[in-house]
């Protein structure tokens, strides 16, 4: 196992990636409240960056409902905590099951019959937006009203029930994303990993050389789907309510994409990168016009359209790739940017 995840990685890659690992487990010992709040909001991003960069960047299949399945994990596990007391722990298979299972379907329908490109996204649009609208009338979950989990206190951890303080769930997406980072470089040196990079570089070349393609990219999409539930299962229990405007709302879709564009769709680090980068320099933004008493509604997404704007102009393959050309990241030096950076 460790002889497939070290292949192909240069000595001083390693070393700089536990650097930054070590950086990040010692954050907590020096950043206070907000600085913490930040980076867990950063690390949700980049987590559910490279859930999403399974389904468009290894496989080319763009989704734009990824919110979907960030909902469907929250309300599975937040009402079965609410309503029978099941931990978290053990809702989260239920949710990713429901998750693959709506993947699935969505993914049958599109890839069966051949529906692709722009409408493929439309259709996960759709879907979003139906659950948005089913939930908003969901009796059993509060519907409009909103699911609220009960918080006991934050005075002390309970892992298990994901109650407690901040630093904990700084630990635990922190734990999530590095498991989700590691998935998709196995992923990637794997024979599924070569097949979706072939779909989605040219599928219908893929397919005359034999490739199943509606099998690879069902699983492409089951996978992304998996992946993302326990996204919605953190964002429950960190943030204790649930609203199916602000759940499944089309806009969480486009934050979860954001980090993977900027940083390099495709490649390993690249949601981790634009996670970084969007959500930390934002909120500096933020901060900068609160210090000279200025509040100005939505610059947070002026400033995101602003970074899409520069990042499609001048670095179309997104940071990543040029900056690890620079670092000497990559062993593989004929490659310009892909998946394996």
């Amino acid at each position: 196992m460790m002889a497939l995840l070290l292949h192909d990685v240069p000595r001083h890659a390693l070393v700089l990636l536990g650097l930054v690992l070590i950086g990040l487990i010692a954050a907590p010992l020096l950043a206070n409240d907000y600085l913490l709040t930040v980076l867990i909001v950063i690390l949700y991003f980049a987590y559910t960056g490279i859930a999403w960069n399974v389904l468009m960047g290894f496989a080319g299949q763009l989704s734009l409902g990824h919110a979907l399945y960030v909902g469907l994990g929250a309300y599975t596990t937040a009402a079965l905590y609410v309503h029978f007391g099941i931990g978290p722990w053990v809702g989260m298979p239920v949710a990713i099951l429901i998750s693959v299972a709506c993947g699935a379907v969505i993914g049958f329908l599109a890839f069966r019959f051949g529906v692709a490109g722009v409408y493929f996204a439309i259709l996960t649009i759709a879907f979003a937006e139906f659950a948005r609208i089913g939930f908003d009338h969901f009796a059993w979950v509060q519907g409009s009203s909103g699911l609220f989990l009960p918080v006991a206190n934050y005075a002390s951890n309970d892992l298990i029930n994901l109650r407690g303080k901040p630093v904990m769930f700084y630990y635990v997406i922190l734990a999530l994303t590095v498991v989700a980072f590691v998935l998709c470089h196995l992923l990637l040196r794997s024979r599924v990993g070569y097949f979706w990079q072939a779909i989605r570089e040219d599928e219908v070349a893929a397919r005359s050389l034999g490739i199943n393609t509606f099998r690879y990219k069902m699983i492409a999409i089951a996978i992304s789907a998996g992946m993302t539930a326990p996204a919605g299962v953190f964002y429950a229990f960190y943030y204790n309510n649930l609203f199916p405007e602000q759940t499944f709302f089309i806009l969480r879709s486009i934050e979860i994409i954001l980090g993977p564009i900027i940083g390099g769709i495709g490649t390993l680090f690249g949601p981790v990168i634009g996670a970084f980068l969007i959500t930390g320099l934002a909120e500096v933004l933020q901060e900068f016009l609160v210090a000279f008493g200025l509040d100005i509604p939505g610059v947070k997404r002026v400033f995101y359209g602003l970074c899409l704007l520069v990042v499609v102009m001048i670095l179309p393959h997104g940071i990543w790739p040029p900056l690890a050309r620079l670092l000497r990241l990559d062993k593989r030096r004929h490659r310009q940017d892909g998946p394996g950076a």
